[in-house]
């Protein structure tokens, strides 16, 4: 076979479908990208057997064909070429890469043992902003948990409704909720599924022109499909736990108080928390100011008070304070957060309003 791409295409295709190529496989095929030139397109696809992606680019084709090149070399070497036309000439066995001055002969694998891409007939399926949608799960993924052996909680809900978006990640130790209004084609009935957020995580950082994004389902995989890319994974099985319950319907103290504030004071206080990662949270109405402090045996301890908005009556929560970091860092340096509390050893919710509203329920920890 024989065809030339542009060196920045390739390279941007590149990106995309090497988030599927086997990292730590025995079959050397699957550490490979398939490159398939026909009808003036490029078709490259990488899987590891759980994730499959697909990408298309065009392509000046004079031979059409088929092969398979280590996908880590071949990243290697187009990323630091001329921005420059790229020829691939050869695929049996070996092939030819020209850019510029630069060339090599480059080992090939027989794309007859690389994996089928697999059938993508969704059953049911919803489009939506990717950019906005980006935002929202980068809200939401460090709430995934790492447990392997609770894969549920490994995953981020996916709810639309209507034109309600609503994204939801728990690790047991801390709930988040994000939600928001977009334009969407009406629904039929509820589109749900559980996406594992590595996997949702991954999608949204690749390079798309495409505004929206189609998220559909099969029997057993999540479907992506943005521009020129199909992205198929595995999707999670069974029921989610049930959020809503866990959400408190009142509260007998309320703080609001700007993310710049708790982010700096928190920021500070824990920084001689290094064998105590908790930090105690004190709501004085009176005085319209929160104290936040924490105490390590080996470098002592601080304290500083931030002045807020306080309704309701005293209060006191001790939390992990890199739980609460990630709650701020989620959100907008400029825009307001409330805290909800009810007993100290009941949970803490933080909520915040905007185009994405963000509720984050944290336990605490015995002061």
């Amino acid at each position: 076979m024989r065809f030339t791409v542009s060196q920045s295409s390739l390279a941007k295709a590149l990106s995309v479908v090497s988030k599927g190529i086997a990292t730590h496989s025995t079959i050397p095929v699957l550490g490979g990208i398939l490159m398939r030139a026909v009808n003036g397109t490029l078709e490259m696809q990488a899987t590891d057997l759980d994730t499959s992606i697909r990408h298309k680019i065009a392509a000046n084709v004079e031979e059409e064909g088929e092969t398979v090149i280590s996908g880590k070399m071949l990243s290697g070497i187009v990323k630091n070429l001329s921005d420059a036309s790229v020829t691939f000439d050869g695929g049996e066995g070996t092939i030819q890469l020209s850019c510029d001055k630069s060339s090599f002969h480059l080992n090939t694998l027989n794309p007859g043992e690389f994996p089928s891409f697999p059938e993508v007939a969704m059953e049911r399926n919803v489009e939506l902003p990717s950019e906005l949608l980006s935002e929202m799960v980068n809200k939401v993924y460090k709430v995934t948990s790492r447990d392997a052996s609770r894969p549920i909680l490994a995953g981020i809900l996916l709810n639309v409704e209507q034109n309600l978006v609503r994204l939801v990640a728990t690790d047991s130790y801390r709930l988040v909720v994000c939600d928001t209004n977009v334009d969407t084609p009406d629904l039929a009935e509820t589109f749900e599924m559980i996406i594992p957020g590595g996997v949702f995580h991954d999608v949204l950082s690749l390079p798309s022109e495409s505004g929206t994004i189609i998220i559909g389902a099969t029997a057993n995989q999540v479907v992506f499909v943005f521009g020129n890319t199909t992205y198929v994974s595995r999707r999670i099985e069974g029921n989610f736990p049930n959020y809503k319950q866990l959400l408190p319907s009142s509260c007998l103290t309320s703080v609001k108080m700007r993310v710049a504030d708790l982010s700096g004071a928190l920021r500070r206080v824990s920084s001689i928390a290094t064998s105590n990662s908790s930090v105690r949270i004190d709501v004085d109405p009176d005085g319209q100011q929160i104290t936040l402090s924490s105490t390590s045996p080996d470098q002592g301890d601080a304290r500083e008070v931030v002045g807020v908005a306080v309704e309701g009556q005293p209060n006191s929560i001790c939390m992990n304070y890199r739980y609460v970091g990630d709650c701020v860092g989620a959100l907008k340096e400029g825009s307001e957060v409330t805290l909800e509390l009810q007993e100290s050893m009941r949970p803490g919710v933080f909520k915040s309003y905007d185009k994405i509203n963000y509720l984050y329920l944290l336990m605490p920890v015995r002061m």
